[in-house]
């Protein structure tokens, strides 16, 4: 069992910043960011490689979030710059993903953490 906390999010204006943190409970593999509006799947926005030398990004966040991970409790930092309304989700840590799995599908992760709010105004 892998426990993910997340903590980080908040309300911005459009055009800001925010930093979500995923800390686990144990050491992980491959970890991801997935994010989710009331109604939809859940969404891919990114993931990072044990090694934080690999990472991978939705379509609509590439250029503007930036994945890595920190040195302490092998913790996952979401960097997220020019936000935008259509930003505004509930974020999910997840980790361990499924070998040979698409990384962007929800199906393919064993974890989740309880998500937390990101909520972007214009």
């Amino acid at each position: 069992q892998v426990q993910l906390v997340e903590s980080g999010g908040g309300s911005v204006q459009a055009g800001g910043s925010l930093r979500l943190s995923c800390a686990p409970s144990r050491v992980t593999y491959n970890m991801a960011w997935f994010r989710q509006t009331p109604g939809k799947e859940r969404e891919g926005v990114a993931e990072i490689s044990n090694d934080g030398q690999n990472t991978f990004y939705g379509h609509s966040v590439k250029g503007r979030f930036t994945i890595s991970r920190a040195s302490a409790r092998n913790t996952v930092n979401l960097d997220m710059n020019s936000l935008e309304p259509e930003d505004s989700a509930m974020y999910y840590c997840a980790a361990e993903k499924s070998v040979g799995h698409t990384w962007s599908s929800e199906r393919s992760w064993r974890f989740w953490g309880q998500g937390t709010q990101v909520t972007v105004s214009s």
